[in-house]
């Protein structure tokens, strides 16, 4: 995947060039300007920024939520050795990172063997849920792909290191979070929701909320929808195989 020059959110939001690449870029990074962790096409000013407009501890946008699982996770690491699940690990990362990035999305968080990204934020996209199910197709495609380098290589099973995702749409809350420990992330039912379909979905499947799939319509005009009963739902909840 190739980056960006220069630094999308500033350019977006300020348009204001500030170089994140190339001999150019020394002075922005003499004064600690850098390619973001969550997304290197923004930087540290767009991460500053945020915290500083948040004073207020949130805001409301309207965003897209993706949860990505490594299945498997858990019992391979009590059969691997540490470096193996350790280069398991950093190849999931990779994969969704390079996805989530390629379609404007924020890597928000590692969570063990998972991954969440928000997309809309702080890059404004009309089109979010949509390029949420493009990067979740991405992840699965490359996945395939590599996995049966791992598997070779670990002596695994593909059925062992298959990736389940779940993405919901809507209004959610971000902002920094906690008292002695400050989180800059996203809360909210959207976020739980997407946490949930992806808890059910099955190892190489992506299942899309209602929203979603009326949202990233023509992408989704072939899927068939399944009610699913969600940890926390006290009725089933429609999700649709993208």
């Amino acid at each position: 995947m190739q980056h960006s020059l220069i630094c999308k959110g500033c350019w977006e939001q300020m348009h204001v060039p500030v170089l994140l690449r190339g001999v150019a870029s020394a002075p922005f990074r003499a004064f600690g300007i850098r390619p973001s962790r969550m997304n290197p096409n923004t930087c540290t000013i767009c991460e500053l920024m945020f915290t500083k407009v948040m004073r207020a501890r949130k805001i409301c946008i309207d965003a897209t939520i993706m949860f990505a699982d490594l299945r498997g996770y858990t019992s391979l690491s009590q059969s691997q050795s540490p470096d193996a699940v350790s280069s398991l690990l950093d190849a999931f990362y990779d994969e969704c990172a390079s996805a989530i990035w390629e379609h404007d999305g924020l890597l928000n968080k590692t969570i063990g063997d998972a991954v969440m990204a928000i997309f809309n934020f702080p890059l404004k996209r009309e089109e979010h849920a949509r390029n949420a199910v493009l990067a979740a197709r991405d992840i699965q495609r490359s996945w395939r792909d590599r996995r049966q380098a791992l598997v070779a290589e670990h002596g695994l099973t593909a059925s062992e290191l298959g990736i389940g995702i779940g993405i919901h749409s809507g209004e959610l809350s971000f902002g920094e979070f906690g008292r002695s420990h400050r989180d800059l992330t996203a809360i909210g039912t959207v976020v739980n929701t997407a946490s949930r379909a992806q808890s059910v979905a099955q190892a190489d499947q992506i299942l899309v909320t209602q929203a979603v799939f009326e949202r990233a319509q023509p992408d989704l005009k072939d899927s068939r929808s399944k009610p699913f009963r969600l940890k926390g739902f006290d009725t089933p909840i429609e999700l649709y195989a993208a």
